[in-house]
């Protein structure tokens, strides 16, 4: 099964299928924009995660003594050592992107704009016409050239933002080709708006736009070529790959859920 030529039903079966972890689809159309969501504030990762960007911040950007630095690391240490402690064994599962919720909540561990991960400014996103619109502000540790941000960052964000702009579009894929002009310097610390929409589709390939802008000035533009992905083969590279038995298990829960068999395994 294709996303071409997967099966169609009633919308509340489209609703169960919708997309994996995994960024697949069964070749079913999301009911994108149908949905009202916001990002649930309540996870205290969120806070944990916050509390992080402020020590990456503090580390990269203040001027700060070395006996405060050392005193730090042997704290953040101890932390480390006690989050893995009280740990349970194998991976934390990942959430499930939901093509008719809130963009935020696609990926809450993103490193572009997932709350639950402090490496994330995070850029916060939302449904605009179709497309997504974004607030983003780059702190010290994003720093490139001085005062700016750094311009692979600034590749990262237009990456996450056009592919979170396809599954809110209903056409998930992973990035083929991705073309940025930087047009401006993008400030460090400064408001910035972020924008991505899906623009055609060709079969299997869909275009997609982006823009960053400081006020009204363009600062940096995108376009990326997403390749709709054949479900079984990126499960099967999923299945090579993959560095634990958790993820496997997650696949093949993903795989049910959609009703998508790998070509390896009986019955396909």
């Amino acid at each position: 099964m294709t996303p071409d030529d997967a099966p169609t039903g009633s919308d509340e079966a489209e609703s169960d299928l919708g997309i994996s972890d995994f960024g697949i689809t069964a070749g079913i159309p999301a009911r994108a924009g149908e949905a009202v969501g916001v990002p649930h504030p309540h996870d205290p990762r969120f806070e944990l995660a916050a509390a992080v960007r402020r020590v990456n911040s503090a580390m990269v950007g203040l001027k700060i003594d070395d006996a405060h630095i050392i005193r730090a690391a042997s704290v953040v240490s101890e932390l480390a050592d006690s989050l893995e402690r009280a740990a349970a064994p194998g991976r934390r599962p990942r959430a499930q992107p939901e093509a008719a919720g809130h963009p935020q909540e696609f990926f809450p561990s993103s490193p572009v704009i997932g709350f639950a991960n402090p490496i994330s400014p995070p850029v916060v996103v939302e449904s605009v016409d179709g497309g997504l619109e974004g607030l983003a502000w780059f702190d010290y540790q994003y720093e490139g050239p001085p005062t700016c941000v750094h311009g692979g960052v600034i590749a990262m964000v237009f990456d996450e933002i056009l592919g979170a702009a396809n599954i809110a579009a209903g056409c998930p894929g992973m990035t083929g080709t991705l073309t940025i002009k930087y047009r401006k310097p993008t400030p460090l610390r400064t408001p910035l708006r972020v924008e991505a929409r899906s623009v055609s589709r060709d079969g299997r390939k869909v275009t997609t736009r982006g823009a960053i802008y400081n006020e009204d000035v363009l600062t940096a533009e995108a376009e990326g070529i997403f390749i709709q992905l054949i479900p079984e083969r990126f499960m099967e590279m999923v299945a090579r790959t993959a560095d634990s038995s958790d993820v496997l298990e997650q696949m093949r829960a993903d795989a049910s859920r959609l009703r998508i068999k790998p070509a390896s395994e009986p019955g396909s």
